[in-house]
């Protein structure tokens, strides 16, 4: 079965748009990822969450593409992708500046809550940092638990 699938990415250190650019190339060959879909990178404050530093300004997009790759199967890829790139979540305190960050956003219509997975991203829908770069690939991609599309939640977001 295929799922039609956002991902959020974004870097702040290093080469951002050739870290984004990569891991962009990673998704596109890995197995069960097809027709994959990015927005252009957009530059964006970093978002303080907890004590960690969260460095400087980040770069950030949106992918989407479809994949029979069940939500927990596709977050290992998307861990994969990141280690293969040099970023360790086992030593990078939460919220710290990153070479690299892919979230899996989206997995179709899919709700859950496990211990290492929610979907939808509990907070996709108040960050513009995500709403924006998936809006200009997938603006009518609907966000199950709002029943809103990508569009109406960042015009919500933007017309406060």
């Amino acid at each position: 079965m295929l799922h039609t699938v956002a991902i959020a990415l974004g870097s702040n250190l290093g080469d951002r748009y050739a870290n984004l650019t990569r891991a962009t190339n990673l998704l596109a060959a890995a197995e069960g990822i097809f027709g994959l879909r990015c927005s252009e990178f957009i530059e964006t404050a970093p978002l303080r969450v907890g004590s960690a530093d969260p460095g400087g300004a980040y770069l950030n997009a949106a992918a989407v593409f479809t994949t029979t790759l069940p939500p927990l199967d596709l977050l290992q890829t998307l861990q994969t992708i990141e280690q293969a790139m040099g970023r360790d979540r086992a030593t990078q305190p939460h919220g710290a500046a990153r070479l690299i960050d892919l979230d899996l956003v989206l997995h179709g219509d899919t709700v859950m809550q496990s211990p290492v997975l929610t979907l939808p991203h509990p907070a996709m829908h108040e960050r513009v940092f995500v709403l924006r770069p998936l809006a200009t690939v997938a603006p009518e991609m609907v966000i199950p638990t709002t029943g809103r599309t990508v569009a109406a939640e960042l015009a919500r977001l933007t017309n406060r």
